[in-house]
């Protein structure tokens, strides 16, 4: 099977705007999408509403996803789109799904405001488990809002991109990761930014002049090993701009807060299994639930 960008379809506004993200990724990977719809078994709308028979559920679903494909061929002529019908418990099937896929792309369920966002027990179990990249979406996502204002300030497709961003851990930076970010930049003709925390030791920082030397000589090290980590990745990709940003904190704020005006956020998810299950840690569980722009979560080993 040849490689898609494959999107997850339900019937919700998180939905529609995921398959409109996963259209224009397509477009820019020059790769089909391939719409997928889940069939539970047992829907939980013919649970909830027994005047609702199982064959109607099933040619909502087969229409749903048909007219879905329709809309995004006029909106995205360059684009060869293809839906299936899969049967089965959701989260496993589309992870499941996400193995024969470039990217799998799902929605997220947006709380607004400050509140961050719901991404609902569906994502997060594919997030956890798929292999391949994931993104997620949230409701209300346009094109407009992942490029920069025109020159009348206006918010425009036609604009260039807002950068990428990279959460990167300099202690053990992984090149899957670091390619998946590279590339979505390179694609977008955007810039890339690259950002590092790092915690102070506990012992400094007490107001002598000494802990200021201290801090000094720790952020000028850190920065140092960031910018050894991306040099290959530089002559690799000569025409991405690299914005490196080491920064003292939380990685999960540092993140969030120079994620504000990103047009995708990656991340990474190490592969490990354990007695406990897979799991997808705290700075990326908190990207997900607090950044705004797509989320792409990138496993790797």
């Amino acid at each position: 099977m040849s490689r898609t960008v494959t999107v997850g379809l339900d019937d919700s506004p998180e939905s529609r705007a995921a398959a409109e993200w996963a259209a224009r990724e397509a477009l820019l990977r020059g790769l089909p999408l391939r719409i997928v719809h889940v069939q539970e078994p047992t829907p939980r709308y013919v649970a909830r509403t027994p005047l609702l028979d199982l064959d109607g559920y099933r040619h909502w679903a087969e229409r749903l996803a048909r007219e879905s494909a329709d809309g995004i061929r006029l909106r995205h002529p360059g684009v060869e789109v293809t839906t299936e019908q899969l049967t089965g418990t959701v989260a496993d099937v589309l992870a499941e799904a996400a193995g024969f896929a470039e990217l799998l792309v799902l929605g997220s369920r947006g709380l607004g405001g400050l509140a961050g966002f719901l991404v609902g027990s569906v994502s997060l179990g594919v997030v956890a488990r798929a292999e391949r990249p994931v993104v997620l979406v949230r409701a209300g996502e346009q094109a407009a809002d992942e490029h920069r204002m025109d020159p009348a300030g206006v918010p425009s497709a036609a604009a260039p991109y807002r950068p990428v961003v990279l959460g990167l851990d300099v202690g053990e930076p992984d090149d899957t990761l670091l390619g998946f970010a590279f590339d979505a930049a390179a694609r977008r003709r955007a810039a890339l930014r690259v950002v590092h925390a790092w915690v102070e030791p506990p012992t400094s920082f007490h107001g002598f002049a000494t802990d200021a030397a201290c801090h000094d000589s720790l952020a000028r090290g850190q920065a140092t090993l960031l910018g050894k980590v991306l040099r290959p990745w530089r002559e690799k990709f000569p025409d991405v701009e690299v914005m490196e940003a080491s920064r003292c904190g939380n990685a999960a704020q540092v993140l969030v807060s120079v994620s504000r005006d990103a047009s995708l956020v990656v991340v990474g998810r190490r592969v490990r299994t354990g007695s406990f299950g897979a799991h997808i840690g705290h700075v990326t569980h908190s990207a997900l639930h607090h950044i705004a722009a797509p989320v792409a979560v990138v496993a790797h080993a």
